[in-house]
């Protein structure tokens, strides 16, 4: 039996993960999903951890699943607790020394993201949409009740301070890339993999929330990275 601990993306909680968790629980793991304070403007990436860290408790065999924003606060918590294995699911990658606000400018995001968008025929300076950017592969009966749950105001706070450590940590790190995700795109995303982590991405067929989307195939998935630790 595993621990996965699933962290959500900004301006999300652990109702991210209500269609995977189950899945796991029904192969007889046992799944964390804190929440994490994203609406305090005094909590940064060092109480993001702490919330993991505690949510952890004395757990062994954690297999930590990072959405999104989640790739900033994942390796910290590597730092703290013994990690058999991290994934990064559309994940940002941060370099060390940098804040996640800076993160954006650094990679190139916001242009390969209009790039993105003008291949596929939209408007790239269109009014932001929540359900065109993530929810477009979401099965339409699910968007009205992913959309009615709300979403939580994300504080700037995490994305001000430096990410602290000064090398990924030495944990075996799998990362899954979206091939749909019009947030992160699939070339930028592959870029990036490359030169922050110089390791060989996965890919499968999703936007931005696999989780919401596509939660079996993103179960097997894990299932498949953890058979390949031995856990």
């Amino acid at each position: 039996m595993a621990t996965y601990v699933l962290i959500p993306g900004a301006g999300s909680d652990s109702s991210y993960w209500q269609f995977v968790t189950p899945l796991l629980r029904e192969r007889g793991h046992d799944v964390v999903t804190p929440d994490l304070p994203c609406e305090d403007d005094s909590a940064g990436l060092a109480e993001y951890t702490d919330v993991v860290v505690d949510a952890i408790g004395d757990r062994t065999g954690v297999i930590l699943v990072a959405q999104s924003m989640a790739g900033f606060t994942a390796p910290l918590v590597c730092e703290r607790v013994p990690v058999a294995l991290m994934v990064l699911v559309a994940a940002m990658v941060p370099a060390p020394g940098e804040a996640p606000g800076d993160w954006w400018e650094n990679t190139g995001q916001e242009a390969a993201r209009r790039a993105q968008d003008v291949a596929d025929g939209r408007d790239p300076d269109a009014e932001f949409d929540p359900v065109t950017m993530f929810l477009h592969d979401v099965p339409r009966e699910l968007i009205q009740a992913v959309m009615a749950g709300g979403v939580r105001e994300q504080s700037e706070t995490p994305f001000r301070k430096p990410w602290p450590l000064p090398a990924w940590p030495d944990v075996p790190t799998r990362f899954l890339l979206c091939r749909q995700d019009r947030f992160f795109p699939a070339e930028f995303q592959r870029r990036v993999v490359r030169e922050r982590l110089g390791i060989t991405r996965d890919e499968m067929d999703s936007g931005h929330l696999p989780a919401l989307a596509h939660p079996a195939e993103l179960v097997e998935r894990l299932e498949r990275y953890r058979s390949g630790i031995g856990l």
